[in-house]
């Protein structure tokens, strides 16, 4: 561990002889080009605030008295090379990187060719493709667990060139259909089942991954598993903590305990540690310097402590008159970066006032062209706005994913294949895959055989490979490059997966139960689902996420029984899927993972080695189209639509029902839930002119509440009955077995429920 605290002054060090004399290795010339860039950055600020007031613009975030960091790094780091996750502060540092004063104003008006988003996000929400900087969003610091899973794809690829070159697609499945994003039309195209296809990948063996932060994110719970886990792991990644002193209007004694985010992460082993005056260019510098060397060298991870100010309010929604007396905003003024550089170039003889005017003239020309431009830029269309909410090049909708199984012959003894559970299909099918491609990675919670790897190889132990057993053997087979345990910290599960899925991998990721999903829910609501569409189509993060869900345990209680299904069918860009059996959850897995889309695939705990549902594997290329149910039972009486662990049951009350009382219950099992089938739905109601909706889940506000809205609001015409629901109680899951029957849907509340409205 290195540590460096520079003293907050213009630091003035080289050789003797002013014409020959660099600064801490930047010579004139950088150090005019590093003037130039700050003073831009702070007059695009300028410029923007004025467009706000005109209302030309309709938001603005200022980067003022953080130019000098900013530009600091930029100038240290490579654009294209090196991988960048800033956040709003970091205007100096895009312009250091290359990106044009006229995208920020093409951003600013919300113009269709703003290149880091095509209109859909506010000012100062940085991505540039060719530059390597990822689409940045608006929730404090949920881009620093991406910046680590960033680093560790590059590491990953190092270390396995072979998985980052694009695989022969010849032999592979041609003609799926792609859909058009604009209205959903199926066209003819051509291409593999693979997300690799559409998902380049480039990768430098001392490249570093920069994010940055203001000290006020140093709070949130997100840093601190992104510091553990570069920590752990000593990977090329830069923390660039820009601590002006306030979290908008609360100050940084409030923020962080004794004032001091550095002496809070001091005990962090494999970091070297930069604490410096962030208004002064050269110190910065110096201070990027030794912290990408520190990182390309493979040490480990760098913590830059920059010391900034903030002479604007937050944003021009703030007022920081409300909050700052005169005298602290004075005494700012006194350290701001863009005039202090200014007077250090005059001081040292870099640049007379001749040439400062001159230099400045240049870049108020150059900013009114840039404004002018983007003012008479257009909107994005409207009809766009549904574009990239999915990929717009592979559909696992389509038939393409719809093939055959293929059982092994029987054996010699003339014995079929055997019928597999839930949980042996999953675990074979993520084997098959995993041979497949390697850029699959397989991480979690206890997902691995055993993290002390010597126990393995010396026999001591058996090896675990998750708490249900699901990815048992898998380390073991493919090594723990591929197959590891994470820390107990369901957002950087999420959040490292979707920077690793950003670069190219493939993440398989587990979140033990869903119950303990919400830490993660920032990063799949705020990052992985929308990436895609918030960055306009230039950035994806294909991640699936296997979650174990339900009740139905005996004993599973409140914290090992919940669903809670809608709350992600409810969220645009993902995809969540809910099999009730092992022959589903093999084909629906494999769409999974093939898939260019973020998948929630929920197994349902009760399912896993229930006798219902086994199957004998189906082959290493069997898939399910996503949105395709399967009719169960079929019948012309009654429509049931259910999935999951009610699809039994409901199956069990259909049978009792005909056989008691002569009714056909057409049973229907979603298996998806985002995208359904409504077209099965529908054509069965038309049918029978009945139907029930069923889930476990509460009753009120649940998944089928929105399949029973549906069909009374289209398919009323066709209706002899109300739309009828059978789901839990509106109440938690009891841990006494006599009370979760109570509260979950049985057999006999779907008998009874069918048999009702078979009679209305």
């Amino acid at each position: 561990m290195a540590t460096t605290k520079t003293d907050p002054k213009l630091v003035v060090a080289g050789h003797s002889g002013r014409k020959s004399r660099t600064y801490e290795g930047l010579t004139h010339e950088q150090l005019i080009e590093a003037y130039r860039i700050m003073y831009t950055s702070r007059r695009i600020d300028d410029r923007e605030i004025l467009l706000k007031r005109q209302q030309k613009i309709f938001f603005q975030m200022s980067g003022a008295g953080h130019e000098a960091i900013g530009a600091a790094a930029g100038m240290t780091l490579k654009p294209g090379y090196d991988w960048f996750y800033p956040y709003y502060r970091d205007r100096s540092l895009c312009l250091a990187l290359g990106a044009k004063p006229v995208e920020m104003f093409l951003q600013a008006v919300g113009a269709a060719d703003d290149p880091s988003s095509g209109g859909r996000q506010m000012p100062s929400h940085w991505g540039y493709k060719r530059l390597n900087i990822v689409t940045q969003s608006s929730p404090t610091g949920s881009q620093i667990l991406q910046a680590v899973g960033c680093a560790e794809a590059g590491r990953y690829f190092s270390r396995h060139p072979k998985a980052a070159e694009s695989p022969s697609f010849d032999k592979l499945r041609t003609g799926f259909l792609a859909k058009d994003a604009r209205n959903g039309a199926p066209t003819s195209g051509s291409g593999s089942l693979d997300y690799r296809q559409f998902k380049e990948v480039n990768f430098h063996g001392d490249e570093v991954t920069y994010v940055s932060l203001g000290d006020g994110t140093s709070s949130e719970g997100e840093f601190w598993e992104a510091m553990n886990a570069a920590a752990l792991n000593k990977l090329p990644v830069i923390f660039s903590v820009q601590d002006n002193g306030y979290a908008i209007s609360v100050p940084v004694e409030v923020q962080t305990a004794g004032g001091s985010i550095s002496r809070l992460v001091s005990g962090f082993p494999n970091f070297h540690f930069e604490e410096v005056d962030g208004t002064d260019p050269v110190a910065s510098f110096a201070a990027f310097q030794r912290a990408a060397q520190y990182c390309r060298e493979g040490h480990g991870p760098a913590f830059v402590h920059a010391h900034v100010i903030r002479p604007y309010s937050h944003s021009l929604s703030d007022d920081e008159r409300l909050y700052r007396p005169d005298t602290e905003r004075e005494r700012d003024a006194a350290r701001d970066p863009v005039s202090r550089t200014q007077m250090f170039l005059l001081r040292e003889g870099i640049l007379d006032e001749k040439g400062i005017n001159e230099l400045e003239k240049k870049v108020e020309e150059d900013l009114q062209v840039a404004v002018d431009q983007a003012l008479a830029a257009l909107p994005p269309a409207p009809e766009s706005v549904t574009q990239y909410v999915y990929s717009p090049d592979l559909d696992p909708t389509s038939a393409a994913f719809d093939t055959q199984a293929v059982i092994g012959p029987d054996s010699a003894d003339g014995k079929k294949p055997v019928a597999k559970t839930m949980a042996d299909l999953i675990n074979v099918t993520l084997r098959d895959e995993m041979k497949r491609d390697e850029r699959i990675v397989i991480f979690g919670e206890d997902v691995a055989d055993c993290s002390r790897e010597e126990y393995l190889k010396r026999k001591l132990v058996k090896g675990k490979g998750g708490v249900f057993k699901l990815t048992f053997g898998l380390q073991c087979e493919f090594g723990n490059d591929r197959v590891f345990n994470s820390p107990l910290a369901e957002a950087a599960i999420v959040g490292r997966a979707t920077g690793m899925a950003t670069r190219g991998l493939k993440p398989v990721v587990e979140i033990q139960f869903f119950d303990y999903i919400w830490p993660a829910m920032m990063q799949i609501r705020d990052e992985l689902s929308v990436i895609r569409w918030r960055s306009n189509n230039a950035f994806s993060c294909p991640v699936v996420i296997r979650v174990a869900i339900g009740g139905y345990l005996t004993g599973g209680a409140i914290y090992h029984s919940q669903c809670g299904e809608s709350v992600f069918t409810h969220i645009p860009g993902l995809r969540v899927v809910f099999p009730s059996n092992a022959l589903d959850a093999a084909g629906l897995l494999r769409t999974a993972i093939r898939c260019d889309d973020p998948v929630l695939f929920l197994e349902h705990k009760r399912l896993y080695r229930e006798t219902y549902g086994r199957a004998a594997y189906p082959g290493p290329d069997y898939m399910i189209p996503f949105g395709k149910a399967k009719i169960v039972n079929p019948g012309t009486d009654l429509t049931v639509i259910t999935y999951g662990a009610v699809v039994p049951r409901a199956l069990q009350a259909a049978q009792k029902l005909e056989r008691e009382h002569g009714v056909k219950v057409e049973l229907i099992d979603l298996r998806c839930l985002n995208p359904f089938d409504w077209e099965t739905i529908a054509a069965s109601v038309g049918k029978t002119n009945r139907a029930l909706v069923a889930y476990e889940d509460t009753l009120s506000w649940g998944y089928g509440a929105e399949i029973a809205a549906r069909i009374a609001d289209q398919l009323f015409d066709q209706l002899d009955a109300p739309v009828r629901r059978v789901a839990a109680a509106d109440t938690f899951v009891a841990y006494q077995p006599i009370l979760e029957d109570a509260i979950l849907p049985q057999a006999n509340d779907l008998f009874r429920a069918m048999k009702e409205l078979s009679e209305y």
